[in-house]
């Protein structure tokens, strides 16, 4: 049997099988290449008489039903080329919906159902990336601010040392380097009352 004949049949079987085989559904449409996805979707029509996109958007109810006919509909740019603000841009789409998720769930977000039914492998894997990198550095950023603020009077001059010890530059030298405006001086002042 052919590959595409047989992500062909598994498709049909997971839609007969109802929502505990959907995750068949997005094995095939989120790791064959589009070339293969095509393929597949042609053996679906040629098998069944109809398109999978049809008997998705048919057998498949509530807020998966939109990503899912998405994805098995999409026809992605295959090559390793990521465009940097283009990815920066979409992880703040996504690291958004994901924050907004009780007011809209991100499966209904068209924004991000965009992102991940078009976009390629490497670009999905930087956009990742850096919506992570967003979030951790509001984390940081916090947890920063909180050690600085309830340790500044008590034991800072160790801590600026063990900073340094342990990455081989100075705590006031880094942030200098990372942190901006208002919020560095903040840091850095506090960090002064400690010597």
């Amino acid at each position: 049997m052919h590959p595409w004949e047989r992500d062909a049949r598994l498709a049909k079987e997971a839609l007969k099988k109802g929502p505990s085989s959907y995750g068949v559904l997005i094995e095939i449409a989120c790791t064959r290449s589009s070339e293969e996805l095509l393929g597949a979707r042609k053996a679906y029509h040629s098998l069944f008489d109809h398109s999978i996109e049809e008997d998705v958007a048919s057998h498949i109810h509530g807020i998966d039903r939109k990503l899912l006919v998405a994805l098995v509909s999409a026809y992605r740019y295959e090559g390793p080329k990521v465009k940097d603000d283009t990815a920066k841009s979409e992880a703040k789409t996504l690291s958004n919906a994901i924050k907004n998720d009780e007011k809209k769930p991100i499966v209904e977000d068209d924004e991000v159902i965009r992102i991940l039914a078009t976009r390629s492998k490497p670009h999905l894997q930087a956009v990742l990336d850096e919506a992570l990198r967003i979030d951790v550095d509001k984390n940081i950023k916090k947890s920063l601010t909180r050690v600085i603020i309830t340790r500044a009077d008590i034991d800072m001059k160790e801590i600026k040392a063990e900073y340094n010890n342990l990455y081989g530059v100075s705590l006031p030298q880094k942030i200098e380097e990372t942190a901006k405006g208002n919020y560095k001086d903040f840091l850095l002042t506090l960090i002064a009352r400690g010597d």
